[in-house]
């Protein structure tokens, strides 16, 4: 070893630095807390205009190709990855109202998005009216105050599939200047992209069908780029109004995308809704066959409703692919390529029929999760909805025989065998 060669230690952690320039098939990971700078003035452009990549916490490569990917597919001008599908939701809302303003959100949502409208944002000062009739565009219109700043609601709800009428909800928040932000979750943009009939922010729990694999968390934001100061920034003064330190305003910098950018510099870093590159990379590998994967999971799950619903231990099925479901004519308007593969179905034999169903099935795993390539089951009554009292969750179609199914790729003859034999185990624990 010569004079100028450095010592042990120092080589450990210096010897493998590259600038070598590759063209990798496969997205690469970019697992790193930060980035070098070129310079001095490299380092002070970053933090002074936002550009380039200096900490992962506000941006990293590996998560910004897959934002491109998600904006792509959601027919957005831009995307957002955030650590979860609840960060996604939060930092929505969180972008566009702040204490004292309003929310109108549809009755017929997740049951982590209510808790958050009803426990967290309620303690931020904003408040949350939900919508029970979500067909019904004047009971939209009725909710609306002036204080609102957004209205919320699911495209496909979750899992009574009642289907959202987009474009005459997106209408009424534009008479409001407020904007639509819609949960694809369910659906994805392979059946539907709700930007497209005038949403105006789209989120997802990336770790549903977008990732499909259930081996990671994630969340995205969609945004249509279309935000004008002109009509809309009564209602949204932190976008409009210079910067706390004088300088322009996020509008100024931003112009249509000021929302989003909003989001990425003042909200999701600052509460820590950063997602991992290698949970990035794994979203990002899984949307790349998310029309394959949803057009078998639709398929099958259409073949397995029909067949549920034939079944003499069945007394409803609520799969919107059913001509039956109040909400078919709605989704054959707005769904294409499939019905979605989440639903609900309940037995007759009540809450021991369902507790037999959980714990005989083979082929159907036990778990709360959706939007897997394996089929799952849950009941809601007793998980998801426990918490709702007796009356609601009737009206939101759960019973004690209730259970939610989500679909997934395998044979769908195996899984009618699976149901059959359950379904019959079940019959007899019941009687």
């Amino acid at each position: 070893m010569t004079a100028d060669t450095p010592r042990f230690a120092t080589r450990a952690l210096h010897a493998a630095r590259t600038r070598d320039a590759a063209t990798p098939r496969a997205t690469p990971i970019y697992l790193t807390a930060g980035f070098e700078f070129d310079g001095f003035d490299h380092a002070a452009e970053h933090f002074g205009a936002g550009s380039g990549f200096g900490y992962t916490r506000t941006g990293n490569p590996t998560v910004r190709a897959v934002e491109r990917q998600l904006a792509s597919l959601e027919a957005g001008a831009d995307a957002l990855l955030v650590a979860s599908g609840q960060a996604a939701v939060v930092t929505a809302l969180l972008t566009v109202a702040g204490a004292g303003d309003h929310v109108v959100s549809s009755t017929h949502i997740y049951e982590g998005s209510r808790g958050l409208f009803l426990d967290n944002l309620a303690r931020l000062g904003i408040e949350t009216t939900f919508v029970d009739d979500i067909a019904d565009p004047d009971a939209w219109r009725a909710a609306v105050r002036p204080t609102t700043r957004a209205l919320f609601a699911e495209s496909l709800s979750n899992a009574r599939n009642d289907v959202l009428d987009i474009a005459a909800v997106a209408a009424v928040a534009d008479e409001s200047a407020i904007p639509l932000i819609v949960d694809n979750t369910l659906a994805t943009p392979y059946l539907v992209r709700p930007i497209e009939h005038g949403a105006a922010i789209v989120v997802h729990s990336a770790s549903k069908f977008l990732a499909g694999h259930g081996s990671v968390l994630g969340g995205v934001i969609v945004d249509d780029g279309r935000f004008d100061a002109a009509a809309a920034g009564h209602n949204a003064p932190h976008l409009v109004l210079p910067a706390r330190d004088g300088g322009p305003s996020v509008e100024a910098r931003h112009g249509g995308l000021a929302r989003l950018a909003y989001a990425r510099e003042s909200v999701a870093p600052r509460f820590g809704a950063s997602p991992s590159p290698l949970n990035a990379f794994l979203i990002g590998q899984g949307v790349e066959t998310l029309g394959l994967r949803v057009e078998r999971q639709s398929r099958n799950a259409l073949a397995v409703a029909e067949w549920l619903e034939c079944h003499p231990d069945v007394e409803s099925v609520d799969h919107v692919g059913l001509p039956s479901h109040p909400h078919h004519p709605l989704a054959s308007r707005y769904l294409r390529g499939g019905f979605g593969s989440v639903f609900t179905v309940t037995l007759r034999g009540g809450l021991a029929a369902a507790r037999a169903f959980v714990e005989h099935v083979e082929v159907f795993v036990h778990m709360t999760h959706i939007g897997d390539v394996r089929s799952l089951v849950l009941h809601p009554g007793t998980t998801s909805h426990a918490r709702r009292t007796p009356e609601e969750r009737a009206v939101l179609g759960v019973h004690p025989g209730t259970l939610r199914l989500s679909i997934g790729i395998e044979d769908v003859d195996d899984l009618i065998a699976d149901l059959a034999r359950v379904l019959a185990e079940a019959r007899e624990v019941a009687a």
